[in-house]
């Protein structure tokens, strides 16, 4: 677990965290040696062709920036010039890779030193000699892969993050470029949140560009904070925190105006919201159902219905692995799935803190829980649903 990694020039993750995460970035020679892509760029375009993938086409004309959102057609691509230049050129962007690539998946893997609750998305771009997104900060963190093509990474450390008004991506108007490095094949780059960069498309011979983003959520606050007191208001209302009894007020007196809300009433209403208390308990709840909850467009395809007892007899003889579009988390004895709670407890927590972890379970894991009803009751759900299928 913190053993050195090639991914990290070598450092332990341990190292990493504690110098780079968060902090300054780290240009990462050979992070996968003889790493070229996942995919070609025929098959990426492909993927930003499909009703369930969300992608974008971002393009530069003569000093204005324009971005068009999926689902694309082959006129779309046709329509972008066939010979880029510096007054007008284009990048597709394509999300969620890992929800259709097993391969993805597989990569994101490498990258598990990061706790699951942060990850977001593998995205891939696309884009011919020249072609980018412009400067611009994230504020979130991300590794930047790369593979077929190069691509130069400009960074800077300014403060000045004033955006180009009316474009409809967060170009920064100004850009002081302090370091730059050209990235190939299995390069990588990690960049903190808030740190300017501005990556550009080389081609190497006849190849274009096409870069592996693997990023990490950040909520802000302020959203933690609302749907926090959306989870609570569902906690109220099935009596979890019962708030018992009316307003009242035996003790009112005349007031000289009827319509001010009385300094009395602001008072009791303020005592009796001050019962609504919460544990950490009750915030890893939240954070377990909110972080696992798929977004809005993802949609789960059911598994063909069969027997319970079918069902084990298949997953003991081929294994069982989390659907692509699952993320599973846990904390204790309660397992999120999909923005679903489950509580498990002895060899049957165990087992689920594998999947978790690995995303899938051998038939040796499966084979030894055979008895286990709670357990295989739960995997059956899951694999009705569409959560989790058979290995092979």
């Amino acid at each position: 677990m913190n053993q050195p990694l090639a991914l990290l020039s070598q450092l332990t993750p341990s190292e990493f965290l504690a110098e780079y995460w968060q902090k300054k970035p780290l240009l990462i020679k050979a992070a996968i040696p003889n790493f070229d892509g996942l995919l070609s760029p025929e098959e990426l375009a492909g993927l930003a062709c499909e009703e369930d993938v969300q992608s974008r086409i971002v393009e530069y004309k003569k000093g204005v920036w324009h971005a068009q959102h999926g689902p694309f057609t082959e006129d779309d691509f046709a329509a972008l010039p066939d010979t880029p230049t510096a007054e007008h050129n284009w990048t597709l962007l394509v999300q969620s890779v890992n929800h259709f690539l097993p391969e993805a998946s597989a990569l994101l893997q490498q990258f598990s030193f990061i706790p699951h609750a942060r990850l977001d998305d593998l995205m891939v771009s696309l884009a011919p000699h020249g072609g980018g997104v412009g400067p611009h900060f994230d504020s979130y963190d991300v590794f930047l892969l790369q593979g077929q093509g190069k691509r130069l990474w400009r960074i800077s450390e300014q403060n000045d993050l004033s955006l180009v008004e009316g474009s409809p991506l967060r170009i920064l108007k100004h850009f002081e470029t302090k370091q730059e490095w050209l990235l190939e094949a299995g390069d990588m780059l990690y960049l903190p949140p808030h740190l300017a960069h501005w990556g550009i498309a080389v081609s190497d011979g006849d190849q274009d560009c096409m870069t592996y983003s693997i990023g990490f959520r950040a909520p802000k606050n302020q959203e933690l904070a609302s749907e926090f007191l959306g989870f609570m208001q569902d906690k109220i209302n099935q009596d979890t925190i019962p708030l018992s009894g009316i307003y009242q007020d035996a003790d009112l007196s005349l007031q000289a105006h009827p319509a001010e809300i009385s300094a009395n009433m602001v008072s009791t209403v303020s005592a009796q919201l001050q019962r609504i208390q919460w544990s950490s308990g009750t915030v890893a709840e939240f954070l377990g159902r909110y972080l696992s909850e798929p977004k809005s467009h993802v949609v789960f395809d059911t598994n063909k219905k069969i027997s319970q007892a079918a069902f084990l007899k298949q997953a003991i003889r081929c294994g069982l692995c989390l659907d692509l579009k699952s993320l599973m988390l846990f904390e204790g004895e309660r397992f999120y799935l999909n923005g679903e709670m489950n509580h498990c407890a002895n060899e049957a927590a165990v087992i689920l803190k594998k999947l978790a972890d690995y995303r899938h379970l051998e038939t040796d894991d499966l084979a030894s829980n055979t008895n286990n009803d709670d357990l295989n009751s739960l995997l059956y759900t899951w694999h009705l649903a569409g959560y989790l299928h058979f290995s092979d």
